[in-house]
């Protein structure tokens, strides 16, 4: 089963970057990445009733700590994780 999640930049500062995640436009959560404490919280579960909720947050949490690791930190506006 192939899996699609769309991510919108919303927010990049010092302290933290802020995505919008989620199968489509339609079905978003929030996350945010707390680049001081390196940490992840999800403002809004995707509102999608399948039980993949959790999954779709932490494959946008992998992402973005690619981003962060392997991409120097330059978050870009938009981008997606294909599974």
């Amino acid at each position: 089963m192939a899996v699609y999640v769309l991510m919108n930049k919303i927010e990049d500062n010092k302290e933290k970057v802020v995505y919008e995640f989620g199968p489509n436009e339609n079905t978003m959560g929030i996350i945010e990445f707390n680049k001081i404490e390196k940490s992840f919280s999800v403002i809004k579960n995707v509102s999608d009733d399948t039980s993949i909720n959790t999954a779709y947050e932490r494959w946008a949490a992998e992402k973005i700590a690619k981003i962060m690791y392997r991409g120097n930190g330059e978050f870009p506006d938009v981008t997606s994780v294909e599974k």
